[in-house]
């Protein structure tokens, strides 16, 4: 599965953080949730937090941008970062997958 710009910069930093905005910015979600944090992600740039990052791409894999969802998600990039078994697939889940 290849990832999107902002799993890349969340859990890699590849892209780098303003390439994964641009990216992000370029392939619009029509989704209205997300549109919200486009318009954040536009004026703010790379100053934008990476909660807000990670919030977008919660919203563009289908699930609701709560504290419940966003906890969970942080707490599985923070997982992928120190390197534990099964913390990307478990991100990915936590992120939902985009397009379904």
């Amino acid at each position: 599965m290849e990832l999107h710009p902002l799993d890349g910069y969340l859990l890699d930093g590849r892209p780098g953080k303003a390439d994964a905005i641009a990216a992000a910015l370029r392939d619009r979600s029509p989704d209205a949730k997300a549109q919200p944090f486009y318009r954040a992600l536009e004026a703010l740039g790379a100053r934008a937090a990476d909660e807000a990052l990670l919030a977008l791409r919660v919203v563009l894999g289908g699930k609701p941008a709560d504290d419940k969802a966003i906890i969970a998600a942080r707490a599985a990039r923070a997982a992928v970062k120190s390197d534990e078994p099964g913390a990307r697939e478990a991100y990915l889940r936590s992120v939902g997958t985009i397009g379904e």
